[in-house]
């Protein structure tokens, strides 16, 4: 499981390190993807694969789920890591993510996501403004 939120940077050849405690969990290779919030998804193989198996499943009938599923399939691609726990990130990503340099990796549950430093604290203090009433919602479903 990912958690917690790790503060890293990119260098000047687009690598950038994977946090340790998540290397043996990640594997060899993971999928790195468009997110949402202005993002970046990574994901373990054996995840990825689940979540493509239900995107292909989806109707592609109705315009948001085809324009959804070409998001996260048509900019995903594969990365192994490096001896040093580092991943490549493609320039085309990397500008969908709005990444500079300093990046924070924010592990949640069953991926991770990449977000340029400054967009991280500024959504997640604005998510902080907002949580008694997200737990206050998640309540009545009996979620929290």
């Amino acid at each position: 499981m990912f958690i917690g939120e790790y503060s890293h940077t990119i260098d000047p050849k687009k690598r950038l390190a994977l946090p340790s405690k998540f290397r043996l969990e990640l594997g060899s290779k993971v999928i790195v993807t468009r997110g949402l919030d202005n993002c970046l998804f990574v994901y373990p193989m054996k995840v990825w694969e689940e979540l493509a198996t239900k995107l292909g499943t989806l109707p592609v009938g109705e315009a948001g789920t085809r324009s959804f599923i070409r998001v996260m399939l048509a900019g995903a691609t594969d990365v192994e890591l490096d001896s040093q726990g580092r991943i490549l990130l493609p320039e085309y990503l990397k500008n969908d993510g709005d990444l500079k340099k300093d990046v924070t990796i924010v592990g949640l549950f069953n991926r991770l996501e990449i977000w340029d430093t400054v967009k991280w604290n500024k959504y997640k203090s604005q998510a902080e403004k907002n949580t008694g009433k997200i737990a206050e919602d998640l309540g009545k479903l009996g979620i929290y």
